[in-house]
């Protein structure tokens, strides 16, 4: 039970970098709520435009060549997954913010 006090007394008198450890703790979650909601809004607006251009190519007014994507994601995909993961690592991954993800999705 020491251990559990001394955790306790920590997150509610201790600080990290001059800041009470309760904000250190609540930013991943307000960070998680922030990219829940934005993530849920670009997947409306994603499946809205896929739905418009899959129309218009259906039409015949929009030709989708795969060869063309192809080229693309063989020149940028690497790229984009560098700078995904260099994201990803960036960003708080603990359970705050996991937590504020969903919620924030969910919600959102």
């Amino acid at each position: 039970m020491a251990v559990v006090d001394e955790l306790l007394r920590f997150i509610s008198e201790g600080s990290i970098l001059g800041l009470p450890s309760s904000v250190v703790m609540i930013i991943p979650f307000i960070l998680g709520l922030i990219v829940g909601f934005l993530v849920k809004r670009v997947l409306k607006i994603a499946v809205v435009v896929g739905l418009i251009i899959a129309a218009v190519a259906y039409l015949g007014l929009f030709n989708l060549s795969l060869e063309g994507l192809k080229d693309i994601v063989t020149q940028y995909g690497p790229q984009a997954a560098h700078y995904a993961v260099i994201l990803l690592g960036m960003l708080p991954l603990s359970l705050g913010f996991i937590i504020g993800l969903i919620i924030g999705f969910l919600f959102g």
